[in-house]
């Protein structure tokens, strides 16, 4: 009986220590925020073909902030879910609003998500309601699920809050078809999320800006996939011999509105690119 006690003990050592190593800190990752001046901010990365969590900043990473733009992912899959959106070619003809260039005129779903165009997106909101996109936030459990304020502005006024790593969870189950949402629809949204295809990599993403008091929130969420070619042997069930090894990301960070020492909008994307390099998400 004590020798079973025993071997229990050291089964549930054995197990706890080999998740922790599932789970790591990469403090060193810090150096692609400081050398740019950036004090607060944090990287979470999902590796799924190691089923391991790696992350800078445990604290912030786990800290809900507003989605900004990172929330035209959900927005979209409730538009094609409840056939508001019949497919990314809807149409809305522009509300004379003047805002930004790429955004002062009729738009695709597709054309607006690219251009991150708020306009369209608040339109979007208004036509599904507050009644089915609560339902949608609180079946996802997206976030703090709170609708504060107007159906189009909750997710810009502080209302709408979400983690970097709850962000990680909500794309990977996205990627996997594993939403509350048809897989037509989450299909849809993934080849939206586009932005980088190459033969040795496909990056998807987007970002998010926004105000917090004097600050900006910079946000990037999106999944990378590592393509790699292995030879499969005669008679294998496999019919092609490209594998994409995905790699699910959310960074954030806030720098004073008034800093406009740099270009912050060009540098989260460089960042993104550093980590996932220094990773081997992606080639160097």
């Amino acid at each position: 009986m004590r020798k079973n006690i025993v071997v229990a003990i050291l089964s549930v050592i054995l197990f706890a220590s080999c998740a922790e190593t599932r789970i790591k800190e990469h403090a060193d990752w810090g150096k692609f925020f400081e050398s740019r001046g950036i004090k607060k901010a944090c990287f979470m990365l999902r590796d799924n073909n190691h089923e391991s969590i790696h992350y800078y900043n445990k604290a912030r990473c786990t800290e809900r902030f507003m989605p900004a733009s990172t929330f035209k992912v959900f927005n979209s899959l409730v538009a094609l879910e409840t056939a508001i959106a019949p497919d990314d070619q809807l149409v809305i003809t522009w509300d004379s609003v003047a805002r930004r260039e790429d955004c002062d005129k009729d738009l695709t779903m597709r054309e607006a998500f690219k251009a991150s165009c708020l306009g369209y997106y608040q339109e979007i909101a208004r036509r599904i309601g507050p009644t089915k996109m609560q339902h949608y936030l609180d079946t996802v459990k997206y976030g703090n699920m709170k609708m504060g304020g107007r159906i189009d502005n909750f997710w810009i006024n502080q209302s709408l809050q979400i983690s970097a790593d709850e962000q990680t969870g909500f794309l990977k189950r996205m990627y996997f078809a594993e939403l509350p949402f048809a897989e037509r629809s989450q299909r849809i949204v993934k080849t939206m999320m586009l932005q980088e295809q190459t033969p040795r990599y496909n990056l998807y993403y987007k970002t998010g800006t926004g105000p917090i008091g004097d600050k900006y929130i910079y946000w990037v969420v999106g999944f990378a996939e590592r393509i790699e070619h292995v030879k499969e042997p005669k008679g294998s069930m496999n019919k092609s011999d490209v594998r994409n090894y995905p790699y699910f990301f959310a960074l954030n960070f806030e720098m004073p509105q008034a800093d406009t020492s740099q270009d912050w909008f060009k540098a989260r994307i460089e960042i993104l690119h550093d980590v996932l390099k220094e990773y081997g998400a992606i080639p160097k």
